[in-house]
């Protein structure tokens, strides 16, 4: 099982428990994923750290005083 967190700039957009998609991008030297249809956007990560899964379940949402944040979980 592996997580990852995602910053989210709304709230109540996902909650607990919900299967979502993710969609990749590719930068120069790195790659970041973002939540469908725009909810939340992950950092960048190395190639050696890019995601296999293309689906994943949202573990929980917590609310920091620097916005949303959103960890999933994918099978991988």
């Amino acid at each position: 099982m592996r997580q990852m967190e995602f910053k989210m700039e709304r709230p109540g957009l996902v909650k607990a428990g919900d299967r979502l998609s993710v969609t990749e991008g590719r930068l120069p030297t790195s790659y970041y994923y973002t939540l469908e249809h725009a909810i939340a956007m992950s950092g960048n990560y190395e190639v050696s750290e890019r995601l296999k899964s293309r689906e994943g379940v949202v573990a929980d949402v917590k609310e920091t005083e620097k916005g949303f944040f959103v960890t999933m979980e994918f099978d991988e």
